[in-house]
C-alpha cells in the first residue's frame, strides 16, 4: 500500500473542521490540528466558554495533546496548522514548544500575535523573531475560507 503525502491545504481543511466544531458550540471558531510524520497527532478547537478558561485556544489544546501523544515537551518534527493568526499568548507557547513549522490561514489585525514583530510593511524584524529560530512560518493557506467563518460568527454576535 503506497503511503499518501498530504499537503498544507489538506491539513488547514482538517484544522477548519475543527473551527466549524467551536462554531457549532458557539466559540469563536478557530481550529488546529498539529501534524508529525505526514500524520495527524493532535486536534484542538476554541474552548474558552465551554471550559471557562481564557487560554483554551486552539493552539494551546491541540499543543498539549500532542505534548502527550508524544510524552515530549517539544515538538521539533511536527507542524502546527491553526485557522488564524496566533495570538501572543499561543506564540509564546509555539516559541516554548520548538515546533518546526506554524502554518495559519487568516491574519488577524486585531487579536494577532505577530503584530508585535513586525515592521511598518508588516514583516517580522528577524531581531524580533518571535518563535524558536528553526521555526518556519507559512501563512495565508485557505486564507479566505478561514477569514469566512470567522466573519459570519462575528456578524451573527452584532
Amino acid at each position: 500500500m503506497k503511503e499518501m503525502i498530504f499537503n498544507d491545504v489538506y491539513f488547514m481543511q482538517q484544522a477548519l473542521r475543527e473551527a466549524h466544531k467551536a462554531f457549532e458550540e458557539d466559540e469563536v471558531p478557530i481550529g488546529a490540528v498539529v501534524v508529525a510524520d505526514n500524520k495527524i497527532i493532535s486536534r484542538g478547537y476554541n474552548q474558552t466558554e465551554k471550559l471557562n478558561d481564557s487560554t483554551a485556544h486552539a493552539e494551546m489544546i491541540a499543543l498539549t495533546s500532542a505534548f502527550n501523544y508524544l510524552g515530549a515537551k517539544y515538538l521539533p518534527n511536527a507542524t502546527l496548522y491553526v485557522t488564524v493568526e496566533p495570538c501572543l499568548m499561543c506564540c509564546g507557547a509555539l516559541y516554548w514548544s520548538k515546533i518546526e513549522k506554524i502554518v495559519y490561514g487568516a491574519s488577524d489585525e486585531k487579536s494577532g500575535g505577530l503584530r508585535f514583530f513586525t515592521d511598518k510593511e508588516g514583516l517580522i524584524i528577524p531581531e524580533k523573531w518571535p518563535f524558536h529560530k528553526k521555526t518556519q512560518l507559512v501563512k495565508g493557506v485557505m486564507a479566505d475560507e478561514c477569514a469566512m467563518l470567522m466573519k459570519t460568527f462575528f456578524k451573527a454576535k452584532r
